[in-house]
């Protein structure tokens, strides 16, 4: 934890093609080793494949698959008098993102083999947006972990 000062938020520039901020998350998710244009072909082949097997815009199935991955809530440990509890917390907005797109690009990355990384992400992401797939399962996961430990609410501080 900072001890001076409040880190400061930069602002994200949105990505040349779609003008939007939240296909520049995808990107800068999907990057490795500072390879942007290399992030880039593969959500732009992504959001392609995507339009081309939907037939709607791509912006709008990315929006919605996103929105359905987010989690809500999420287990945190807190230790109480020598015991730890998994006490479940709702999940600011933020974070849910972040947790949303990590896990797309976990589950896009094991998930690809002979289509190439662009129709592993397009196909995750199309699972997403029919409320299906791997990180639909894990979202369902951590809000079961929630649910279960629901007794231990009174924790959270």
């Amino acid at each position: 934890m900072a001890r001076r000062r409040r880190a400061v938020k930069r602002e994200l520039i949105a990505d040349p093609k779609y003008n939007s901020e939240l296909v520049s998350r995808v990107i800068n998710a999907l990057m490795l080793s500072g390879k942007k244009s290399t992030a880039e072909r593969i959500v732009y082949g992504a959001l392609e494949e995507i339009a081309a097997k939907t037939g709607k815009e791509p912006l709008e199935v990315l929006d919605g698959a996103i929105n359905n991955m987010r989690p809500k809530v999420e287990v945190k440990s807190r230790r109480v008098g020598g015991t730890t509890y998994q006490v479940p917390v709702e999940i600011r907005p933020p974070r849910q993102l972040a947790m949303a797109l990590r896990w797309l690009v976990q589950y896009a990355s094991a998930r690809h083999g002979a289509g190439g990384m662009p129709k592993a992400v397009a196909l995750e992401l199309l699972d997403a947006y029919q409320n299906q797939g791997n990180v639909i399962k894990k979202r369902d996961d951590t809000h079961k972990m929630a649910q279960a430990n629901k007794a231990f609410a009174h924790y959270a501080w």
